[in-house]
């Protein structure tokens, strides 16, 4: 796999398990309208995460090397 494309991979990974740490985190102290927010982002990001992880796997590709490995 060409390395500008595992390059570009990980950073949208790292960028989006980022910004599901950084709500996750936000979520113990917002009020409850705010908390329906975030459990709509947290659920779009994990929707992402999920394509990404299923369109690895069925292009045979290599999800450790591209940060999709599901964390155990």
């Amino acid at each position: 796999m060409n390395d500008d494309y595992v390059a570009f991979i990980q950073d949208v990974v790292i960028s989006l398990h980022a910004n599901i740490r950084e709500l996750r985190e936000r979520k113990s102290f917002a009020d409850p309208e705010e908390q329906a927010y975030i459990d709509g982002k947290l659920m779009a990001y994990q929707e992402v995460d999920n394509i990404l992880r299923t369109s690895a796997r069925e292009f045979d590709l290599p999800a450790e090397e591209l940060g999709l490995a599901k964390k155990q």
